[in-house]
């Protein structure tokens, strides 16, 4: 039988009414993130574009095609092949790049080819293809050619923020308690969310992205913990895996209302207004049990466990001082045993420097591959909407098969294919033919299919590998090499400017790589959590035995960090 505070689910259920409605509400919110993580899909798309063009254009050329208006050659024109030649009504000759604009000296006949002299001016300003993009930030500040690192900076700079976000907000939920930081997170989402549709520059738009990062990326970090202190053992692995189901549900969202509103900064209302009404009910969510127990706040601990029984249908039997009782004998117990230790000893020996190593690179292109295949749906070709779309939905069932898989086959068993399918699925790309989009987007979404099962669940194997004196070191150290991945995904993404699957290759043939080291990683499924590096350098070697009372203050200890 469990001890400690984790008895509370025993008597008064894992996931009973009183979880269920509270977990669904949390959740919601996590949305969100997903939303405003992907937003930039759309926010900072690029258009086709020319120079500037001059007034008065009476024809215009395009290779073959050739019209009286520059709106009917958008599309048939493909950048980087070939100029758009236009003739104005007084008989002058332009030939508009992307980026230059030459007028033709002596031009007689109005045809494509020329071969006489010309006189290159830069532009003085663009004109966009409005079919698919009515408005971006782009198109409204100007950001291509010498400008168009501003506009491919602008999700980097949010990652950096999801980055600051994750250390700041976790480490300040631990002071103050998980129920403030939810709040605050949620307000901020909404202010900051709504400030960006109404600045006014470019440098204030990623100051606002930037700040709408660090609150988006806090309620994240802070939901999975609040979560998983309201949810029993029994349950925790579900629970926890499928806060990212609804971070997945937020990129469906991107993907429909990019496709219904092509305005940018009404695009950017309408997804910080989907999940508002959350603001409507969060300031009811109690702060949870582990933490009041911790900081002593025994009265409200004891007014939480009796609303609990209520609304799951229970007496209120259960009381704060048989937790208590509990509490004070673990902390006992763990004095003896307690050592404070450092990264450096996640290094200790070969066999732990393996693992360790290990284990932050499977954070590293969980996280990578997830915002790649994210990120760069929309350059695979075919519909963009459509691809952003089944990149979120192929993670619903991802997770739904990860959970089923880590209990039954093992965490091992599951995160090595897991990653070989991915890096098998996206290095095929390089054999597609070019003209044959619907095969890629099949293997790309495959990748991402398996990514995030790995990316699901290290998490809990990361927990389970390393024992009680350095496991939240462990997990804080492999969640800073996964914003690492987040950081360096958009610039990843960016390599289709060299080829369209290029992102997809390199990270297929990283996830091939680490799934062949995650088979080197011991199994966990059915061991007790360790309490000391001797037991967890031994785990997959020999036997691994200790009392039911410290594996309960293990997990717990795990569930506070």
């Amino acid at each position: 039988m469990t001890t400690g505070v984790e008895r509370l689910f025993d008597q008064l259920g894992h996931f009973k009414r009183f979880q269920a409605c509270l977990y669904f509400a949390a959740i919601f919110q996590a949305i969100s993130c997903g939303i405003h993580y992907l937003a930039s899909v759309f926010l900072v798309e690029t258009p086709k574009f020319l120079c500037d063009a001059p007034s008065n254009i009476t024809d215009v050329l395009y290779r073959n095609y050739s019209s009286t208006s520059l709106a009917d050659i958008w599309t048939h024109y493909k950048p980087g092949d070939g100029p758009v030649v236009v003739r104005t009504a007084g008989g002058d000759q332009w030939e508009l790049s992307p980026c230059l604009k030459a007028l033709r000296l002596d031009a007689i006949n109005f045809q494509y080819k020329f071969f006489g002299n010309k006189t290159v001016e830069s532009c003085g300003g663009f004109v966009y293809d409005h079919s698919e993009v009515e408005q971006s930030i782009v198109t409204d500040w100007d950001l291509v050619c010498e400008k168009e690192w501003l506009a491919k900076l602008a999700q980097p700079t949010f990652m950096l923020g999801v980055l600051i976000g994750a250390l700041v907000f976790g480490d300040v939920a631990d002071r103050i308690g998980r129920r403030p930081i939810l709040m605050a997170t949620s307000l901020c989402q909404f202010i900051f969310g709504v400030a960006v549709a109404f600045t006014g520059n470019y440098y204030l738009f990623v100051l606002m992205r930037f700040l709408l990062a660090m609150v988006s990326s806090g309620y994240l970090v802070v939901v999975f913990v609040y979560v998983t202190e309201f949810t029993g053992i029994k349950v925790r692995t579900w629970t926890s895996m499928h806060v990212h189901a609804a971070f997945a549900v937020g990129i469906m969202v991107v993907a429909l209302v990019g496709y219904l509103v092509r305005v940018w900064w009404i695009y950017q209302i309408v997804l910080t207004l989907s999940t508002s009404p959350f603001l409507l009910y969060c300031w009811k969510f109690p702060e949870t049990p582990f933490y009041l127990m911790a900081k002593g706040r025994y009265k409200e601990a004891q007014e939480l466990l009796d609303t609990m029984a209520y609304f799951n249908g229970l007496p209120p039997t259960l009381k704060v001082s048989e937790l208590k009782d509990d509490c004070d004998q673990e902390d006992g117990r763990a004095m003896q045993v307690e050592k404070r230790l450092s990264i450096l000893d996640m290094f200790g020996s070969l066999k732990m420097t393996g693992r360790s190593a290990t284990c932050w690179a499977i954070w590293f292109i969980g996280s990578l591959g997830y915002y790649v295949f994210s990120l760069g749906s929309v350059h695979l070709g075919g519909n963009q909407y459509i691809n952003l779309f089944l990149a979120g939905a192929v993670e619903v069932p991802s997770y739904l098969i990860g959970c089923i898989a880590m209990d039954r086959v093992g965490r091992k068993k599951t995160c090595a294919p897991a990653l070989l399918l991915g890096g098998v699925a996206c290095m095929l790309i390089i054999v597609v033919p070019q003209d044959i989009e619907i095969l890629a987007i099949v293997l790309s979404m495959t990748g991402k299919f398996a990514i995030a099962i790995a990316f699901g669940l290290i998490y809990l194997y990361t927990c389970e590998l390393y024992p009680t004196i350095i496991r939240s070191l462990a997990v804080g150290s492999g969640s800073m090499m996964c914003r690492v991945g987040s950081v360096v995904a958009p610039f990843c993404v960016y390599l289709a400017d060299v080829w369209i699957y290029l992102p997809q290759l390199i990270v297929g043939i990283l996830a091939f790589i680490i799934g062949i080291l995650t088979m080197f990683l011991p199994e966990t499924l059915g061991q007790p959590l360790t309490s000391t590096l001797e037991e967890a350098e031994a785990l997959g070697s020999k036997p691994n035995t200790k009392n039911a009372a410290v594996d309960a203050l293990e997990m717990n200890q795990t569930i506070k960090a």
